[in-house]
């Protein structure tokens, strides 16, 4: 997918294996986590720059900030209303945001062959573990906005469907983990295997579908989130 990854996938035989750093507790921790580090540090200090000193009319971190929340409800509003859209934003736009940062990670110079950086969302336990937050998510908020009517739909529309409707429960967020590794990971694959042919042509080019393709997979999860947490918190009057 990224330009500087391309050519290490394309000198190491294309290894997408873990690297281990170091053991935490022991635990091991990879490029990826020391890059998710990264990313909340950097989503943290955003946020506490943008927020220690508000102002009524925005400038600098704060207008930008305030430009990407109301674009964020926004975009949810138009799924689930603005009243929802502004309550489950903490959610919504956070996995947005480290979606996307994590996709763009990977455009930093040496990301991938830099121990200690690598985009989080090529490997599938990140994507996975993102899934896993929706689906909790998805059923916590469906029991707390509609209470025990909320397990009705599981026996819609007839009882027999019980076993169907809870397997599509988790097969719904984890086809997007799924389709976000998958496009990272492929886009990574073959832009290695077109780089190794064409060193010199496909890097600047590769990187700008890098950052829109980085987008679109951010946007495409979030939304769809987004569409999961509306159906199950709908209340019929």
């Amino acid at each position: 997918m990224f330009g500087a990854k391309a050519a290490y996938a394309a000198e190491a035989g294309g290894d997408h294996g873990p690297q281990i750093l170091f053991n935490l507790f022991g635990l091991p921790v990879t490029s990826e986590v020391t890059t998710t580090w990264g990313i909340i540090l950097i989503l943290g200090l955003a946020s506490y720059f943008a927020t220690r000193n508000m102002k009524r009319i925005p400038s600098g971190i704060q207008n930008v900030m305030e430009y990407a929340v109301e674009s964020l409800i926004k975009l949810f509003a138009g799924v689930m209303g603005e009243k929802k859209a502004k309550r489950f934003l903490p959610l919504l736009g956070t996995l947005f945001l480290f979606i996307l940062l994590s996709n763009y990670s990977g455009l930093l110079p040496g990301a991938g062959h830099t121990p200690g950086l690598k985009a989080p969302t090529s490997t599938w336990s990140v994507t996975l573990g993102l899934a896993l937050v929706v689906i909790i998510s998805v059923q916590i908020y469906g029991v707390k906005e509609r209470g025990l009517d909320y397990f009705k739909h599981f026996v819609q529309p007839i009882p027999v469907m019980l076993p169907m409707n809870i397997i599509e429960q988790f097969t719904r967020p984890l086809s997007l983990s799924l389709r976000l590794f998958g496009n990272v990971y492929g886009e990574e694959m073959v832009v290695a295997g077109l780089f190794a042919l064409v060193p010199l042509i496909l890097p600047l080019p590769m990187m700008f579908l890098g950052l829109l393709f980085g987008f679109i997979q951010a946007f495409v999860f979030t939304l769809l989130a987004t569409v999961y947490i509306a159906e199950a918190t709908e209340t019929h009057h």
